[in-house]
């Protein structure tokens, strides 16, 4: 399981006074924290308004890359944004992210192209994020297809079918696996990925939704996901759930992650 960090985003409160302040302790803090804790990806995202967030991305990205070896995660809405701090990334890692909407994939998939870069792309368009199962293979398709053009493999790609919140569509789980058992059935080695939290908006007891839609997501074939790995519970319940689907040898890793303090109630 690919776990990508998502903390050093300037829409959570904390990080948005820190960026303000231009507090680098506290974003250095997160990178070693979230690296420690199990990231491969350390997600930087500015949050900010357009005026400053190429600068915010860069100063995010320098502190980021000195604390840890961790490669990052490019994460704006802007492409345009990530083509201009794309240079400033020192290992190749994953844009987050590309989709149907504008002109993304003509923006994104020339700069990886040749590239070790990873990408996520989102199963939306012009339209929105689609509610059916069938628009999001047809737009999973057609990102594959542009992708092609550019010699970018779907090993690269991670599709995001965007979970829609289950206050919303109580469906919302069965189409997401849905949609992916149907698009690994056609690319046999792209990658599925997901926030954690979005299934959960408008619901009590998000934690437990939210560690539940985990569990469901891996079993099903999910590959990657942003999230808190600094969250106990929800490490606890990934690694709960690689023991139990085979895929931790001996539960080493679960083990280990629990001697070492990292999962299980918090030693003194």
């Amino acid at each position: 399981m690919i776990i990508i960090g998502e903390k050093i985003n300037g829409t959570i409160p904390s990080v948005k006074k820190a960026i303000e302040e231009k507090d680098e302790k506290i974003i250095h803090d997160l990178a070693v924290r979230q690296a420690d804790a199990g990231a491969d990806y350390i997600d930087v995202c500015a949050g900010t308004t357009p005026e400053i967030e190429v600068e915010t991305l860069k100063w995010l990205m320098s502190i980021v890359q000195d604390a840890t070896d961790k490669p990052l995660c490019i994460d704006s809405p802007n492409p345009r944004t990530i083509e201009t701090v794309f240079g400033y990334a020192r290992k190749p890692g994953i844009i987050n992210s590309v989709s149907l909407e504008g002109d993304k994939c003509e923006v994104i998939y020339p700069l990886i192209q040749g590239t070790d870069w990873q990408v996520i792309a989102l199963t939306c368009d012009n339209k929105g994020i689609p509610s059916d199962v069938k628009t999001r293979i047809d737009i999973t398709e057609a990102l594959v297809e542009r992708a092609e053009k550019y010699g970018i493999t779907p090993d690269r790609i991670h599709i995001d079918p965007l979970v829609i919140a289950l206050a919303t569509d109580n469906q919302s789980l069965i189409k997401f696996i849905e949609t992916m058992k149907i698009i690994k059935a056609k690319y046999n080695n792209i990658k599925i990925t997901s926030g954690l939290s979005n299934i959960s908006f408008g619901m009590p007891l998000r934690r437990v939704i939210n560690q539940t839609f985990l569990t469901l997501a891996i079993y099903a074939g999910m590959d990657s996901a942003i999230m808190d790995p600094c969250n106990r519970d929800m490490m606890a319940t990934l690694l709960a759930t690689e023991a139990l689907l085979g895929r931790d040898r001996y539960c080493r890793k679960f083990t280990n992650a629990y001697r070492k303090g990292k999962i299980g109630p918090k030693k003194d």
